[in-house]
This record gives structure tokens, sequence and C-alpha cells, in this order.
């Protein structure tokens, strides 16, 4: 790693890629009113969808049809597993294609999402073209749904890696620039339209190891505020002199899930916890969610870079901030780079809309 150029930051070679699009849109009751049940509704819609991605060459799409949320996550094995609220997609995008429909019997979807998986080796680099060959199915398959309803596309990617890979002995990194989505499509004439949502942001995922929970926590603790505050604490003091002041810790064991406020707002369910920022305001955020009685097994902590983060060169020196944030806090929490991980997940999201066909 010889190169310290500040506008490149250095991930192991051994960061996993990950990027899929989502497109949602709420048929109202004049749409169902087009088929005999919404089973057979949703049985027909995918078979539109299948047969688009199949002239597409897109090999790896899913319709769901039952109001969960989906959660991608780089996987050996390729399989999906549902909850009340999620169904959690775990694939290697070099080798895993599927196609497949997700509804409840007797359930009549508030949302119809259609999920679509890159797949290949390399996923960045083909980012702008994977994303083009989704929005012509989209304006294709719009065509042919009843009423030619509008579409929210959100577009997601995220590299996940281990910041103390290094100490473990994987010495080997490449140098990124991070370049904004928006230009980055742009220069790959992936036009997008000047309406549009963008966000970016790292997760860090920290277990709450006994060790941790020693150092916190008095012996036979029943109110865990201490530890939640000190978390919280110790985490804004490691990103204070880095110009990284849109934080938010998530300890209620819920999953976080972030999202622009152009868009959603912060709320919750029993899986689940959105999490909106405003990149855009130029005041800071400290968002924290946790329960004084609620002893969990894992930390999520979220830093959400602002406009001026997306610099001409991309989001690298944004990324060696939050790098020099977390090795400090690593370091007040005295973790041991050889025996633990902490995982890194930088998320590039842009969402816009495809307005309803009213032709």
């Amino acid at each position: 790693m010889a190169n310290h150029n500040p506008h490149r930051v250095y991930i192991p070679t051994n960061a996993r890629a990950n990027q899929y699009l989502l497109a949602e849109f709420k048929p109202d009751a004049a749409f169902y009113q087009q088929f005999d049940s919404a089973e057979q509704a949703y049985q027909q819609l995918a078979q539109q969808l299948f047969s688009l991605a199949d002239a597409a060459g897109l090999r790896n799409v899913q319709l769901i049809a039952n109001d969960k949320l989906p959660v991608v996550r780089f996987h050996q094995e390729a399989y999906s597993l549902q909850t009340e609220k999620q169904i959690l997609f775990f694939y290697n995008p070099k080798y895993h294609e599927a196609q497949g429909l997700f509804s409840t019997a007797g359930y009549t979807a508030r949302k119809i999402r259609a999920v679509f998986l890159a797949t290949g080796d390399e996923l960045r680099s083909e980012a702008a073209a994977f994303h083009t060959k989704v929005l012509q199915l989209l304006q294709s398959w719009q065509q042919q749904l009843p009423g030619k309803p509008a579409i929210k596309l959100r577009d997601h990617q995220h590299l996940s890696y281990d910041l103390f890979a290094r100490q473990k002995g994987h010495k080997e990194s490449y140098g990124y620039k991070l370049r904004g989505l928006y230009p980055r499509y742009r220069a790959r004439q992936c036009t997008l339209p000047d309406e549009h949502s963008e966000i970016t942001y790292v997760t860090v995922t920290l277990p709450l190891t006994r060790a941790i929970k020693q150092q916190l926590l008095s012996r036979d603790a029943t109110d865990f505020s201490p530890l939640y505050q000190q978390l919280q604490q110790q985490f804004a003091t490691a990103c204070a002199g880095k110009k990284l002041d849109r934080l938010a810790l998530v300890a209620n064991g819920l999953i976080p899930v972030v999202r622009s406020s152009k868009w959603d707002q912060t709320e919750q369910n029993s899986e689940l916890q959105k999490v909106s920022f405003n990149p855009q305001c130029n005041e800071g955020q400290l968002l924290a969610f946790w329960q004084a009685d609620k002893l969990v097994d894992t930390a999520h902590f979220i830093i959400v870079a602002d406009s001026d983060d997306n610099t001409e060169f991309g989001y690298g020196r944004f990324m060696n901030q939050v790098e020099a944030a977390v090795r400090s806090f690593a370091d007040t929490l005295q973790l041991s780079p050889e025996r633990q991980d902490l995982m890194l997940r930088f998320y590039q999201h842009i969402s816009y809309v495809l307005p309803a066909d009213l032709s």
C-alpha cells in the first residue's frame, strides 16, 4: 500500500461486492380487477417479468408479492429465507442464477416488487450496463401492466470488508476512488433523470462481545443504558474530528435500513429499523435506537456522507475519514484486530420514479 492518495481508499481484494435493483409499484383496486384473483395476477406478472428478463439476459430476478422487504447478502451457497417482514437472498454473483415468485395464499399485496440481482465477475465496472438493461426491461413491462402505473426504482450497490483484514494476513488491496453513481453512470452512457435521490453511507457491525460488556457494564447490571450511552459517545467522539456528523447507533435488536428522507421517514417494525437522513441538510444528525432494559448481541453504527463528500474524484476521501474514525473507535474498545472482525459496508443508493404512462 505504497500509494497514499487521499482520494483513494485501499480496500482488501477479498472485499465482497453486491448490486441489486429494486422496482416497485402500488397496484390499486382497478389493477386487481383485471384478474380473476390476486394469485392469478402474480402468476401472470411473473410470466411477463421472467420472459422479459430472459430476453434481456438478466439471470437472477425475483418477484415479491407479499409486502416483505428484500435484503441481499453475499454467500457461497444460494438460498432465500423468509421472516415475517423480510426475504433474505443469499447468493454469489459469480455463479448463482434464479427466478422466483414470492406470494402468500389469500394475501393481496399493497406493493409489488421486482428484484434484479447483478451477476458476473466485475459488478462495479458493469453496474451502468446492468442498470440500463433493467431500466429498459421496466419500460417494456410498464406497457404490459394494467393502468401502466408509476414505478419507483432503487439501485443498491455495496462493498463489504473486514477493517482488520490486513492484520489477519490479507495484505493485498485495491485503490478505489468510489465515484458517485450519477457521474459514473453518465460517463458510461447511462442517463438518469435530473429528479432523483441519492444517498451514500457506511455501516459498521460490532458484535457486543463479553469483553466489551465487561468493560462498559457493571456486574449483574439490569439497566444497560451505560453500555449504549458510552458506545454512542465514544463513536461520536471518534467521528468528531473527521467531519463525519451524520451518525446513528442501532442497538435495539432490529436490522437497520437506511433511506433518504426525501422518500422515507424514520420508523420501525418488529424486525427493521428504518433510519432516514437528509444528505443536503447543513446540520448534523446523531440518532440512537436502543432500550435500557434490552441487552443485544450486535450494535450497528451508521455514517452518512453529505453532499460535500462527493468530490470530483469520488468518495475515497470520505472512506479514508471513516476508516480512521472506526479504527480510533476500535482502539477505545480495545478490540483485537487479529482475533475479531469489524465489518464495514460501503453503500451507494440512487432512486427515481418512472412516471405513470398516461398516454
